[in-house]
């Protein structure tokens, strides 16, 4: 063994102290702020509040197109809120940056993007995410009870508009899009009139845990992960299965990723891609990065193909 591998090795005590403070993390993370607002890129828009399917106060921006009859509901990936998050500071830096994803994502110009090409946009904060409500004990069970804030805002675009004829299109990043696919699986109903979807890196938790507790240098200790996860939240990783909820996705989908994303395996999103139903599917692959966030930015650095998706279905 390397005077490196000695020094990085954990004792038994420190290994415990940082599985406590991952697991802590991970069942109720750290919320990100709404550090922008629409207004930063010139857009007018309405702060929105409403209930997800069992009542929890969701908080989001109704950004409108006027004279447009198209609508793309956004909402985010884990740990973020609708606005991004700023892993260029504390504390934010400290969990994300040892996997190379240590800069800030601001997703405020995607919604620039989206209403210049002529769609009403309607983000959210997901549950225990941003300015939305606590829920659930303040866990996040990455797409399971966060389905009911998917279902919830289809629900709130078919209020505001009322009789009138929507074309509804689907932004679901990462956990927003596990949570879309469970919502699928759950409520198809509810996705009636939804002409498409565009989902950036959906993720199976057990391959993202496995592979960053490996870079905090706990991967030895994944079975205790999960015993604890199961302990105090009722929902295991076996439970949060988005390989499985994509069977339900039946709308022409997009889906995108980091190929060589350290925090993941391509053959993830690839099954999920297999899985989905649909005829009319797209699988792109994000090169030379090994970043995550790249993927997240990468709407907003080369849109042309996923507004080309939306166009062609909205």
């Amino acid at each position: 063994m390397t005077d490196v591998q000695e020094k990085t090795k954990l004792t038994r005590e420190q290994s415990d102290e940082a599985l406590q403070r991952f697991t802590d993390g991970f069942i109720s993370s750290l919320r990100a702020p709404v550090l922008h607002r629409p207004s930063e890129v010139g857009l007018e828009y309405e702060d929105v509040t409403f209930p997800a399917r069992d009542g929890v106060p969701l908080e989001g921006w109704f950004i409108p197109a006027v004279g447009s009859a198209k609508l793309i509901i956004a909402n985010h990936p884990f740990s973020f809120s609708r606005s991004g998050i700023p892993t260029h500071v504390e504390p934010w830096h400290a969990i994300w940056a040892p996997s190379g994803n240590g800069f800030e994502v601001n997703l405020v110009p995607d919604y620039k993007i989206l209403h210049d090409a002529g769609y009403h946009v309607l983000t959210y904060d997901l549950r225990n995410h941003g300015l939305s409500g606590a829920a659930n004990g303040g866990v996040i069970s990455n797409g399971v009870t966060e389905s009911r804030d998917v279902a919830g805002s289809l629900d709130y675009a078919r209020e505001r508009f009322g009789g009138r004829e929507m074309a509804v299109g689907l932004f679901s990043r990462c956990t927003g899009g596990n949570s879309t696919f469970c919502a699928m699986a759950r409520w198809p109903a509810a996705f009636d009139g939804v002409r498409c979807l565009v989902s950036p890196q959906p993720i199976t938790t057990a391959i993202i845990i496995q592979h960053r507790m490996a870079v905090f240098g706990i991967a030895d200790r994944f079975d205790d992960f999960t015993s604890i996860v199961r302990l105090r939240t009722s929902i295991g990783l076996g439970q949060r299965v988005p390989q499985q909820w994509a069977t339900s996705v039946r709308v022409p989908t997009f889906l995108h990723g980091v190929h060589d994303d350290v925090l993941t395996d391509p053959s993830d999103l690839q099954a999920m891609y297999d899985n989905i139903p649909s005829t009319e599917k797209k699988l792109q692959w994000i090169e030379n990065t090994t970043a995550r966030w790249d993927g997240y930015v990468e709407f907003q650095r080369r849109p042309q193909p996923m507004l080309d998706w939306f166009a062609r279905y909205l």
